[in-house]
């Protein structure tokens, strides 16, 4: 128990009592000593809150800093698996276009023009996203992702609307599909001239190539594209042995350069069935497959016809 007990001397008496046994003690000062006293305990007592506060300080800024550059790492990560993702999408988005522009041609459907498949239709709105303490170069980042994300939007909803007409075309057309030249003539080989023009192997010159040379062994069999009627089985010119196919609709299929026509003229044949074997006849300067497609009468790339594989 602590008492103070008033002194006309200019001191200071204290009194101690202890709570145990009762003993008594007493502390006497000046009033100069008890003011550095009382300073001193308070410049202690200041600078101990001023260290205390200032380690919490550090201690929640380091603590701070951590959990920044922790959020930044997992952003960083989830933006480059968002990346990704976005090409994997893209990828996928350029092969279903692909397919759209084959089946369209197919079902005798008109292209869709360039610009409008490369803006799409519809999409989401890109707001102004309110994103606190993060770094520029992530913003711009997450900025490229959203347009990213908005125009693969835009393109999803086109080829759904395309593919929704294309299947009721193709619903209501089934009967006429039969007779398209949809598939490779062949099982093996690879195509060593394309449609278009090209140097000339005999002569150097430039000229128009009407169809596709596919590169074979003599021998190799060949399989009608599509059902239709054998209307000429026989020798033609440079091309040698020769086969040419009417589907109907328009469409004619020839196979030049053959060396063994397996079928007669007015036999009707079926897509898959085997109607002649490769070789080297005529004007050619290796054993090959001359293939062309043609449309009334006006010649067609046949890559534009290979929707299916080889076969049924």
């Amino acid at each position: 128990m602590f008492y103070q007990k008033k002194n006309t001397n200019r001191y200071h008496n204290y009194i101690l009592v202890s709570e145990k046994d009762s003993s008594i003690k007493q502390i006497h000062f000046s009033r100069k000593k008890a003011i550095i006293i009382a300073s001193l305990s308070v410049l202690v007592l200041s600078f101990s809150i001023f260290i205390s506060a200032n380690f919490l300080t550090k201690f929640l800024y380091k603590s701070k800093i951590a959990s920044l550059r922790s959020n930044y790492s997992h952003l960083t990560s989830t933006i480059s698996e968002l990346e990704s993702q976005l090409n994997d999408l893209s990828g996928g988005m350029e092969v279903l276009e692909s397919k759209d522009q084959a089946i369209r041609i197919y079902a005798g459907l008109p292209q869709i023009d360039k610009d409008i498949r490369r803006l799409g239709v519809g999409g989401t709105v890109i707001g102004n996203s309110n994103y606190k303490d993060i770094p520029n170069n992530i913003l711009q980042k997450i900025s490229e992702i959203e347009m990213d994300v908005n125009s693969m939007s835009r393109k999803i909803k086109l080829e759904l609307n395309s593919y929704t007409k294309l299947y009721d075309l193709v619903k209501d057309h089934s009967d006429n599909l039969n007779n398209i030249p949809s598939i490779l003539p062949i099982h093996q080989g690879y195509v060593n001239s394309t449609f278009g023009y090209r140097e000339d192997p005999f002569d150097g010159k430039v000229r128009f190539h009407y169809g596709l040379d596919f590169a074979v062994n003599i021998g190799t069999k060949i399989y009608a594209p599509a059902d239709g009627k054998v209307k000429f089985a026989g020798r033609e010119g440079g091309f040698g042995k020769v086969l040419k196919i009417d589907h109907g609709n328009g469409y004619r299929t020839l196979y030049a350069h053959l060396s063994n026509i397996n079928i007669k003229v007015g036999t009707d044949v079926k897509r898959g069935d085997l109607i002649a074997e490769s070789g080297n006849s005529g004007r050619a300067s290796g054993p090959h497959l001359h293939y062309e497609v043609h449309r009334y009468g006006a010649p067609q790339n046949p890559m534009d016809y290979f929707f299916s594989g080889h076969l049924k």
